[in-house]
């Protein structure tokens, strides 16, 4: 009979009882063999080197116990045919660490995952495989290092559980318009900037500073620590939506409807007596004339759809009387169409700013060419606001509101 070498478990440390087995496996010739002893059934052996190794061997049991067990484990394959990884505690496959918990003693492996957890950077990942779910390790993650991590099973048993845990990117999702909205300092740096924080307000500010090709490090280094005096009282972000709404008509709403018509006077002056000289004058009219037809428009709608419904959701909340409510829709597709066409004044505005030059006026330009250009910058300016104030501000809180209200009351 063929004497094969024998391997006596019991003796090793726990931590290297596998990692010697697979040593042992691993170096014999195809055909070879050895004996395995242990002192208890070692059947999540069997597994593992089935998950890792593939069906390249025979496991024979020759003695199964109570007190001692022997196995005849005998290479019937080539490994390298099953593209299985290697047997170490930690190793390197397809850029993500694989951790084999197994392989560890049961007070080392939550700390041994968390370590390897916190040396991860953002958006790499590391592997875990074990022979139960580990899903006590999920909740564990969860309460000491919060949501910051992606949790996929890639195997969930009945032998082996692999688990993928990703350590999320920690990109601000905070949009400009978000900043802007909440310290009138920082939207002045965005203006120094040039970052348009209303119309295009639903951008992070590292996707426009991309766009932009702004030095990302830069702008947030001015935002952390602003040198900016801003002179206004106005405590936007505390106001109530119903006055908000007041305030962006009165302010806003008339301010366009007075300067229009002088507006409109200068710009057919002008163009029509200076466009043989600056053509530019002519495209500039026609997206004039295109932003005012769409602004009536839109500012019929904001005062006879959107504002008088923020002003029954505020007085809804005051007085405890929702019966009004109850029949109105959401003010969630108004709002969207209302933001839809922010976007195409703001794409016309910001093509009227590169037609002129930022609204430069020509050199030995007329008087009324000079007015004109400072009140189409003006216009421009009270726009922003105007758009800002509702897109970062009176919109989200009118939406806040009518979610409370509707959950509250199930309207």
């Amino acid at each position: 009979m063929q004497t094969i070498d024998s391997l006596f478990v019991p003796d090793l440390q726990p931590a290297l009882k596998h990692p010697t087995v697979f040593k042992k496996f691993d170096s014999l010739l195809q055909g070879e063999a050895f004996l395995l002893v242990n002192d208890h059934n070692p059947i999540p052996l069997f597994y593992q080197l089935k998950a890792e190794r593939g069906d390249v061997f025979e496991w024979v049991e020759l003695e199964g116990g109570p007190e001692v067990w022997k196995i005849k484990i005998t290479k019937t394959g080539d490994v390298a045919d099953q593209g299985t990884p290697q047997p170490t505690a930690a190793k390197e496959v397809s850029n993500a660490t694989v951790l084999n918990v197994t392989l560890l003693e049961p007070r080392q492996k939550h700390p041994t995952i968390f370590r390897h957890f916190d040396a991860l950077a953002e958006g790499e990942t590391v592997e875990i495989l074990n022979d139960h779910d580990p899903k006590p390790l999920y909740y564990q993650l969860l309460g000491e290092r919060g949501a910051i991590f992606s949790w996929t099973y890639l195997q969930s048993g009945p032998q082996w559980w692999r688990v993928q845990i990703t350590k999320n990117e920690m990109e601000s999702k905070e949009t400009v318009g978000q900043i802007a909205a909440s310290d009138l300092r920082k939207a002045e740096v965005f203006k120094k900037f040039g970052i348009d924080f209303c119309c295009g307000g639903k951008k992070t500010l590292k996707q426009v500073c991309a766009e932009k090709g702004l030095n990302l490090a830069a702008v947030e280094a001015e935002l952390a620590a602003p040198s900016v005096v801003v002179n206004s009282s106005n405590a936007y972000q505390q106001w109530a939506p119903d006055f908000l709404a007041d305030y962006i008509y009165n302010q806003h709403h008339l301010y366009y409807y007075n300067t229009l018509p002088v507006l409109s006077g200068l710009m057919t002056k002008v163009s029509q007596h200076h466009g043989g000289n600056y053509p530019e004058l002519e495209l500039l009219d026609r997206l004039f004339t295109k932003l005012v037809e769409e602004l009536d428009a839109h500012f019929a709608k904001e005062e006879k759809v959107v504002f008088p419904f923020i002003k029954a959701l505020v007085q809804a909340k005051r007085t405890g009387s929702f019966e009004a409510l109850q029949t109105q829709p959401s003010l969630t597709e108004p709002i969207r169409l209302m933001e839809e066409d922010h976007e195409s004044a703001g794409e016309l505005l910001e093509t009227m700013q590169q037609l002129t030059n930022g609204y430069t006026v020509p050199e030995g330009a007329c008087n009324s060419f000079q007015f004109l250009y400072k009140k189409l910058k003006e216009l421009d300016e009270d726009l922003h606001q105007h758009v800002h104030l509702e897109n970062n501000l009176l919109f989200p809180k009118a939406l806040q509101l009518e979610k409370e209200l509707r959950t509250a009351k199930s309207l």
